[in-house]
């Protein structure tokens, strides 16, 4: 392609967007940056640094020779052989109104979305329920058979957690359809500000930097942890936190990695709950990988080791199977993943989508349903 060519489209994209031509929702679905007393929040982290938020290691989003705009180019409008699905994807649906809620499971939602039940309580993470997880109407739309559930499908939710403010893990129709079953969240430094802005209230929400516990019950805890990603909802980066969590129950411990690339937190989590146990389940991030962004996204052999290092009993791979945000074929994360897990101990879980997994359990088998 020409240079020229290149700038040109570039330029015709970008003016599309800027005056609505092919934008999807209210404008307000860009949330809300930090200000005020958010703000103050915010600059009080030492992860928040010359005006943004920085790993605990520091690292470039694009790493490769590549630029962002060449990547983009490519992601767009390059060879797309092999990476959606020729027919809808199989499922599950479990009805989760029926589930017995003394029972801990979780059911796969696809890609970074999981409904949990744990020590009596329904929580979602990063729940998306869209066709497209993108402001525009033909980027990251969702694989045909993905979207089996909707809002209607769900009980109230007693919490919702949420990793970061990407538009694949923080979709505002999904939570606008959610808002009345909704009792509280749980997120990074930052991310309340686009909650407030759509109309969630500030005693809903509970908001974390790295390491903090958050206490929402004598049973029930919630540690913010770090990842090696970055944020932003457009063009401005980093002015909001990106986390993984832990989920702590006296029965079971639940961990998930967030979006990110593999790094030395992985061990440290791993060292810090190595006293209560380690993790009866870990949500691993595996998927949407490449050469030139290796720093913000695993591939899945350093998935599947961070998973061991984290001290996981059980590891279940996620951000894949639903959208296609990387070059690679849609079946190479779990092909890859479950075959770099079978160096290690845990057990390796692959459900369908809306299948219910108990937490805990052991011995389960589950069919490569993606060959």
């Amino acid at each position: 392609m020409q240079r020229r060519e290149f700038i040109l489209g570039g330029l015709a994209l970008s003016g599309a967007l800027a005056t609505g031509v092919l934008y999807r929702y209210p404008w307000e679905a860009f949330g809300q940056t930090p200000k005020g007393e958010h703000l103050l929040r915010v600059q009080q982290s030492p992860h928040y640094q010359n005006g943004q938020f920085v790993c605990l290691e520091p690292v470039e989003v694009m790493i490769g020779q590549e630029s962002t705009w060449s990547a983009t180019w490519k992601f767009l409008f390059g060879d797309k052989t092999g990476r959606t699905p020729d027919q809808p994807l199989p499922s599950q649906k479990t009805d989760l109104y029926g589930l017995p809620l003394e029972e801990d499971l979780v059911v796969w939602l696809g890609h970074s979305s999981f409904y949990l039940q744990l020590c009596g309580r329904r929580i979602l993470i990063d729940p998306v329920f869209s066709d497209y997880a993108s402001p525009v109407f033909f980027v990251n739309r969702a694989f045909p058979g993905t979207n089996i559930y909707q809002a209607a499908d769900f009980p109230e939710i007693d919490l919702v957690a949420i990793t970061h403010d990407h538009w694949d893990h923080l979709d505002y129709p999904t939570l606008m359809a959610l808002q009345d079953k909704i009792k509280q969240f749980v997120c990074p430094l930052g991310v309340s500000s686009h909650l407030e802005k759509w109309g969630f209230q500030p005693g809903q929400i509970h908001e974390g930097d790295w390491y903090d516990e958050i206490r929402l019950g004598e049973d029930f805890s919630v540690h913010v942890l770090p990842s090696q990603h970055f944020s932003g909802r457009s063009l401005t980066r980093n002015q909001t936190e990106w986390c993984g969590f832990a989920f702590l129950t006296p029965t079971h411990h639940v961990y998930c990695s967030g979006d990110g690339g593999y790094g030395s937190h992985f061990a440290e989590i791993g060292r810090r709950f190595a006293g209560v146990g380690g993790f009866d389940l870990a949500l691993m991030e595996n998927g949407q990988y490449n050469e030139d962004w290796a720093k913000i996204h695993m591939f899945p052999e350093q998935s599947a080791q961070a998973a061991a290092e984290v001290g996981a009993r059980a590891a279940l791979p996620m951000h894949d199977g639903k959208f296609a945000l990387a070059r690679h074929t849609w079946q190479e994360p779990f092909e890859r993943f479950t075959a770099a897990a079978a160096d290690y101990d845990y057990a390796c879980y692959t459900p369908m989508l809306g299948q219910t997994v108990p937490i805990g359990v052991p011995g389960q088998s589950f069919v490569p349903w993606w060959r």
